[in-house]
C-alpha cells in the first residue's frame, strides 16, 4: 500500500471512543500488516459498538456484546458481509488492543454464503469504456479490466511498475501485501502511454488532479497522491446509471469479468489464480460456474481479448 495517505484514527468520532484507544487499535492493526481499508473498517466497527452502548469500549461486558450483535442481526438486519466485518473488528480489538474474555465473540457464527459474482460480457465492458468522457477514466477502467485489478491496485499503479520490454506489470501493493506479475496487453500499454504524456507525473500513472497538482507552465503533474476512490466510483455510477445492464455493476465487476472472460477463452485456472493474486486455488474456482477450463496460450488469448 502506498505511504502517501495513511488512515488517521483521530478523525473518527471521539464521543465514546477515546483517541488513545483508537490510535492504539490503529497501530496494532498496522503492525499486523492490515491494509488501510481494513484499518478503517475495524476502527469503525469498534466506534459503532461504543456509540450504540454509549460507553467506552473499555467499559463493555459480555452482555453488551450479545446485545449489540443481536441488534445488528435482528433490528438493523445487517447482511452477513457487514456482520463479518463488525465481528472481525471487535474481536481483534478485544483479543489484541484491549484484552478481554468475551464468550459471545466465540459463540457468534455467521452463515457462509457463497454468492456468485456478477459479471458482464466483453461487449458490455467496451460499452462502459466507450461511455467515459475523459481519457483518464477511459484508461483507468480499461487498465483495471485488462489486468484484473482491484480498485486500489489500479489507483496505486506507478510508472516503475510497468515492464514494457517483458510485457508485464508488477503489482506490489496488493491485498495482503502479496507481490505478483500480470501479463500486460499491448492495448493497455499503448493507452497508458497515451494518457501518461498528458500529465507526465514522475511517480503515479493515475495522479490526483485539481488545484496545486499541476505545474501550469509545463503541464506536468506534481501530485504526490493518486486520484481518489470517490472519483472512479462516481464515474462508474454515472455510467451504469445511464447504461442499465439489469444488474449491479461496480469496479470490482470488471475484475470478476476479467477472470471469467479468460476462463471462457481457455486460459488455465492456475494462471488466473496467479493473475488475480489469490492465495488459494479454491477462491479462484468460483469462476467455474460459467465455463469449463481448458489449456491455451495465455499471451495470445490476452492480446485477442483486450483489443481497443
Amino acid at each position: 500500500m502506498s505511504k502517501s495517505k495513511r488512515f488517521n484514527p483521530s478523525k473518527s468520532n471521539p464521543s465514546f471512543f477515546p483517541e488513545s484507544l483508537r490510535k492504539r487499535l490503529s497501530d496494532d492493526l498496522q503492525l499486523q500488516g492490515m491494509a488501510d481499508r481494513t484499518v478503517k473498517a475495524y476502527v469503525r466497527a469498534v466506534r459503532q459498538l461504543a456509540e450504540f452502548l454509549k460507553r467506552s469500549p473499555e467499559e463493555v461486558c459480555d452482555d453488551h456484546i450479545r446485545e449489540y450483535f443481536l441488534h445488528l442481526k435482528n433490528d438493523r438486519r445487517f447482511a452477513n458481509g457487514s456482520l463479518r466485518v463488525s465481528l472481525a473488528g471487535i474481536r481483534f480489538f478485544y483479543r489484541n488492543t484491549c484484552r478481554r474474555e468475551f464468550p459471545s465473540l466465540d459463540l457468534l457464527r455467521l452463515q457462509s454464503i457463497n454468492a456468485l459474482p456478477e459479471v458482464i460480457t466483453i461487449k458490455q465492458v467496451h460499452q462502459i469504456v466507450d461511455a467515459t468522457t475523459t481519457l483518464r477514466m477511459r484508461t483507468y477502467f480499461w487498465t483495471v479490466y485488462s489486468l484484473g485489478l482491484r480498485l486500489n491496485e489500479g489507483l496505486h499503479l506507478q510508472v516503475g511498475d510497468i515492464d514494457a520490454a517483458r510485457g508485464l506489470v508488477h503489482i506490489h501493493r496488493g491485498k495482503g501485501a502479496k507481490d505478483r506479475y500480470i501479463t500486460l496487453p499491448t492495448s493497455t500499454l499503448l493507452m497508458l502511454r497515451e494518457y501518461w504524456v498528458t500529465h507526465r507525473n514522475k511517480r503515479w500513472l493515475f495522479p490526483a488532479d485539481g488545484r496545486n497538482h499541476t505545474l501550469a507552465k509545463k503541464g506536468v503533474s506534481v501530485a504526490k497522491t493518486p486520484m481518489s476512490e470517490a472519483a472512479v466510483q462516481g464515474a462508474m455510477k454515472l455510467i451504469t446509471t445511464k447504461i442499465d445492464f439489469g444488474k449491479k455493476v461496480s469496479l470490482h465487476t470488471l475484475r470478476h469479468s476479467y477472470a471469467t472472460h479468460l476462463l471462457e477463452a481457455g486460459v488455465s485456472l492456475k494462471f488466473i489464480q496467479q493473475a488475480l493474486g489469490h492465495s488459494s486455488l479454491q477462491t479462484t474456482m468460483i469462476y467455474l460456474h460459467l465455463s469449463e477450463t481448458g489449456e491455451a496460450n495465455a499471451r495470445q488469448v490476452i492480446e485477442k481479448i483486450f483489443v481497443r
